[in-house]
């Protein structure tokens, strides 16, 4: 059973990877995987047993995710944006206090922490701009030569895959490559897919090891700077609202998202 609820996991896990607004590692902090999914990453062979038991289901659904699932999510954001958008705000928020009480561990609470909250959280807000006029903005013919260039984009995109509330969309938007790399996931395109992986491969593993010596060094206010990246992305997901029927049921799939992930 352990092995089927870690599976789904990591398909909205591998979906928040090509989704607009979404962030894997959000995902991640809302699953309260976030910094055992770090360490067993990192220290994958020290025991790997028990490293891939946890990893395997995860990194298997997160596949899957990509692939198939993102799709249906996709279809999903597209055709009822108002309902589905407040389930994910509802899993959002419902985080929140778990985050809180994490990053209150040890130290407890210290004013200056807020400082933290606030620049990560303004970092996500100045993402809600940058998603609404990249796509206008960047257009990168992609060819056969730009393989090395798909390498960078997919190092560039797993800043989005590891840091949460940050997203891979905006990343590659800015590179000139989202419709690219949608396009390639749809059809399974390997020739800007592998490329893309090696990058995403060497960025993560890079940026895995910058975030958990932050959390061994920092532990409070690297929380705190992810709980202002979660924040933002509320922000980031809201489409507004109307008092019509759609509205009732975004707010029944709000509280049901809460309620959900306060009971995880």
């Amino acid at each position: 059973m352990k092995f089927v609820v870690d599976y789904l996991k990591g398909i909205l896990i591998g979906s928040g990877a090509i989704l607009p607004g979404i962030s894997s590692g959000v995902f991640c902090v809302i699953f309260g995987i976030y910094e055992k999914l770090v360490n067993s990453i990192l220290t994958l062979f020290h025991d790997f047993k028990k490293n891939f038991t946890f990893l395997f289901p995860i990194g298997l659904g997160a596949i899957t995710g990509i692939l198939l699932v993102g799709k249906l999510l996709d279809f999903l954001f597209t055709t009822y944006p108002m309902p589905t958008k407040f389930c994910f705000i509802g899993l959002i928020l419902g985080s929140i206090p778990v985050l809180c009480k994490k990053a209150n561990q040890g130290k407890g609470f210290r004013l200056h922490y807020l400082i933290f909250l606030l620049a990560a959280f303004f970092i996500g807000i100045l993402s809600i701009q940058l998603e609404k006029i990249l796509p206008n903005m960047v257009h990168i013919s992609m060819d056969n030569g730009y393989f090395f260039y798909l390498i960078l984009a997919g190092f560039a995109m797993s800043i989005g895959i590891v840091v949460p509330g940050v997203s891979s969309s905006v990343i590659l938007m800015t590179l000139g490559v989202y419709t690219t790399y949608l396009n390639s996931v749809s059809t399974v395109n390997i020739s800007v897919l592998f490329p893309m992986a090696i990058g995403v491969l060497i960025g993560s593993l890079i940026f895995l090891k910058v975030i958990q010596f932050l959390l061994n060094h920092y532990y409070c206010q690297t929380f705190y700077m992810i709980i202002g990246f979660v924040i933002g992305s509320v922000f980031i997901l809201y489409p507004g609202f109307n008092f019509t029927l759609e509205g009732f049921i975004s707010i029944l799939l709000f509280a049901t998202g809460f309620f959900v992930r306060t009971q995880i």
